[in-house]
């Protein structure tokens, strides 16, 4: 039996909206759409479980749309939707307290998996992925360039922006990247950067802050 409480799906972009609604409702959720943080913000924010968030829209974007929550009395998880060239935007708002955030384009599963992740959170269900100990063992394992693409990628910078950085080609990047991945035993980005805030390795502060 999936979780009474609704989730809240903020995009302004129609078909997302809609086709995502669908998937939610399909596994068994009940859900609410809105075309814009401000109409989000707008509703009883009590009634959701979660939220589900585009991180650029007209009007308020994902981050501010996460602040704003962040400072009601509403401990709403939030997951953030993005697209590959939003990911610095992405990693503030992770910092800022996003439960998630999603890569466009995201399959169900990884959708459902991420909803579950915020429910689960919304639920007091969630603990940590791995303490924060073992976390800098892991990151100790890195070579200097596997350390240098970590703190990088924590930061939200591309493979692009990161061979630039560090002279080196993207596809080294790569390769460097599934090593870190490996090493530190991360699934994707969010998590990565989720157990570098957790295990209190040094996050870059080279963005631009919005």
């Amino acid at each position: 039996m999936q979780n009474e409480r609704t989730i809240a799906i903020v995009d302004d972009n129609e078909a997302a909206r809609d086709s995502l609604a669908a998937l939610l409702r399909s596994a068994g959720h009940t859900v609410k759409t809105f075309k814009s943080g401000q109409d989000f913000l707008a509703a009883d924010l009590a009634i959701f479980g979660c939220a589900v968030v585009d991180i650029l829209m007209p009007g308020l974007n994902g981050l501010e749309v996460l602040r704003h929550v962040a400072s009601s009395e509403f401990a709403l998880p939030i997951v953030i939707v993005t697209g590959h060239g939003d990911i610095p935007l992405a990693v503030k708002a992770l910092r800022a307290g996003a439960v998630d955030f999603i890569e466009k384009p995201y399959t169900d599963k990884t959708i459902l998996a991420s909803v579950q992740l915020a429910m689960d959170v919304e639920g007091g269900k969630v603990q940590g992925e791995t303490s924060a100990r073992h976390i800098r063992e892991r990151a100790s394992q890195l070579t200097e360039r596997e350390r240098q693409v970590f703190d990088h990628l924590v930061s939200g910078l591309s493979n692009k922006g990161i061979a630039a950085k560090l002279g080196i080609s993207p596809r080294t990047v790569e390769i460097h990247r599934a090593r870190v991945m490996q090493k530190i035993r991360a699934r994707n980005l969010a998590e990565l950067v989720r157990m570098a805030m957790a295990s209190k390795l040094d996050l870059r502060t080279d963005l631009a802050p919005l």
